[in-house]
């Protein structure tokens, strides 16, 4: 491309696992030649001067991404922060431009997490046109985005959630299943149908060990193609984050 690209990652707080994964897409970033700059704020950073560093970061054309990293302490509205962020370096695709480009199949960026799991559906083998798909999550960041995806791949898409009746019925029906619900093993092989594609995006702790929401000894006897946790559609996450802000890089 001829230029230098640069992706900001804004920081609040010192949530463990925050930190945890912005070193990571730091790493990523070096790997593939990709400036990382980070801006690590105090917990008790107000919402303004939050807003204030992203109008700055805005304005900046040797700024190809922004990434605000969440959750964000309490007293920050995260919905407000997504708002502010400019939609063509929003590397996330949580900006609600970029939520409608994706509702209508006509996006620049994908959610990192759903087009991982996009991604890895693809390298199964298993073609989604016509298949029963089943999200378990109806989060704006995975559960809602990915149900667009599957239904823009032709896949026949439920979403279920906490109040969805008889819930292993439904999975059961399912020729691929994406579960994001962060409940550590809630998807039990008796949930799962026979030669089914098993995606997981949970990550839990459970006995100071990661865990996803699958219980994936006895669910990958069942599944044709299952993710682990970890090492499954983490690292896709962060591909995809490094493939957004190359993109956002050529847009500009």
């Amino acid at each position: 491309m001829g230029k230098e690209i640069t992706l900001a990652v804004i920081i609040v707080g010192d949530d463990s696992a925050s930190r945890v994964y912005v070193d990571g897409k730091k790493r990523d970033c070096a790997e593939i030649g990709i400036k990382s700059e980070e801006h690590a704020l105090s917990a008790d950073t107000t919402e303004q001067e939050l807003l204030a560093l992203i109008d700055s970061l805005n304005a900046r054309s040797d700024v190809d991404g922004i990434l605000v990293q969440l959750p964000l302490p309490k007293h920050i509205n995260a919905q407000n922060v997504i708002m502010r962020i400019d939609h063509q370096k929003d590397v996330d695709a949580f900006h609600p431009i970029n939520v409608g480009k994706i509702m209508v199949g006509n996006f620049s960026f994908l959610p990192c997490t759903p087009a991982g799991v996009m991604e890895l559906i693809k390298e199964s083998g298993v073609s989604i046109e016509g298949k029963e798909c089943v999200v378990v999550g109806r989060s704006n960041i995975v559960g809602k985005p990915q149900a667009m995806l599957l239904l823009h791949e032709n896949g026949t898409v439920t979403i279920c959630h906490s109040r969805t009746k008889n819930l292993a019925d439904v999975c059961r029906r399912a020729d691929i299943l994406v579960v994001a619900v962060g409940k550590s093993r809630f998807i039990t092989a008796d949930m799962v149908k026979d030669g089914a594609v098993v995606i997981d995006v949970g990550m839990n702790r459970e006995d100071g060990k990661l865990c996803g929401d699958v219980d994936f000894e006895s669910v990958k006897e069942k599944a044709f193609a299952i993710t682990p946790v970890p090492g499954g559609v983490g690292p896709m996450t962060r591909a995809i984050l490094m493939r957004n802000t190359v993109t956002a890089a050529k847009l500009r």
